[in-house]
């Protein structure tokens, strides 16, 4: 159980599309269009937040640092390249050819040993120490979904109307809600917001929670920090992702009201939509294409 104190500057816009065409191993063709955005907050002098995806894989990293002095900086930066690296060199090889079972294998290894090196890292430089960071990390499948995380980040999902978190914070929190010692209200206003009760980096080895979701067309996902989720009530963030806006923009949406609610903390979101891709469309697009083309 670790106080997350503070979490460097940085803000990413970042769009892509991405089509899944190998329809033996992965029968579900699907189009996923991601977009992420940080920001410092208004109170914070620093960013010890740190996202990523890779497009081509469709790996997606988000990570919340912990500890003095720009450690969690530090901390969550290793953990980001770290993973988008070693998970993102597998996926290039064997992801294509990968089941549900290697999949989560092979997360599980790489956060193990992302962890390993943070916590090789804190113990070798005094301003490090205690260093560690929270964790989700998610690869879109065709139409899986397998989503692994450490901590109080969060990925939420929106399906038609429902908004519905989907992981479950590792948290001192959690746990009084859990034994029934206070009600998700009075958590709302509890001050024992940022107690973690799992880290990455922060002892030897890490326990990851891993789920696999099943991916309909018109599913957004939606990671964050807690700079976002104890900010903004979850009501207000399903209502930015119903609108007609961009993903890009809604993105910005949410990082606007994180800080008209206090933006006391860093705040990142990273977006994934997902829209079927239709053979019948891209076949029409072809001829379209020849067409204009004569």
């Amino acid at each position: 159980m670790w106080v997350r104190p503070p979490v460097f500057e940085q803000t990413v816009v970042a769009r892509n599309l991405v089509a899944d065409t190998d329809t033996q191993r992965w029968p579900d063709k699907m189009i996923y269009e991601i977009c992420t955005q940080t920001d410092p907050g208004l109170t914070r002098d620093n960013n010890e937040d740190a996202l990523a995806f890779d497009a081509a894989t469709r790996l997606c990293i988000l990570a919340d640092g912990m500890g003095g002095y720009n450690a969690g900086e530090v901390a969550s930066g290793m953990a980001v390249a770290f993973i988008k690296s070693e998970m993102g060199r597998w996926l290039s090889q064997a992801g294509r050819q990968a089941n549900a079972k290697e999949m989560r294998r092979a997360m599980e290894i790489c956060v193990a040993n992302a962890n390993h090196s943070i916590f090789n890292a804190a113990n070798s430089n005094p301003q490090y120490a205690g260093m560690g960071t929270t964790l989700v990390v998610g690869v879109f499948q065709g139409a899986r979904l397998t989503l692994g995380h450490i901590g109080d980040s969060r990925c939420y999902r929106l399906r038609g109307h429902a908004f519905q978190q989907i992981t479950k914070d590792h948290s001192l929190l959690q746990e009084q809600i859990d034994a029934g010692l206070i009600t998700p209200e009075q958590a709302l206003t509890s001050l024992n917001k940022n107690l973690v009760t799992r880290a990455l980096g922060v002892e030897d080895t890490v326990l990851l929670e891993v789920n696999e979701y099943r991916v309909e067309p018109g599913d957004v996902y939606l990671m964050c920090s807690d700079g976002l989720s104890d900010m903004v009530a979850d009501g207000d963030i399903a209502g930015i992702l119903q609108g007609d806006a961009t993903l890009g923009q809604k993105a910005g949406q949410l990082i606007a009201a994180a800080n008209a609610g206090g933006g006391r903390d860093n705040i990142s979101v990273l977006l994934a939509c997902a829209k079927e891709d239709s053979g019948k469309r891209g076949l029409l697009s072809r001829m379209l294409g020849k067409w204009r083309s004569d």
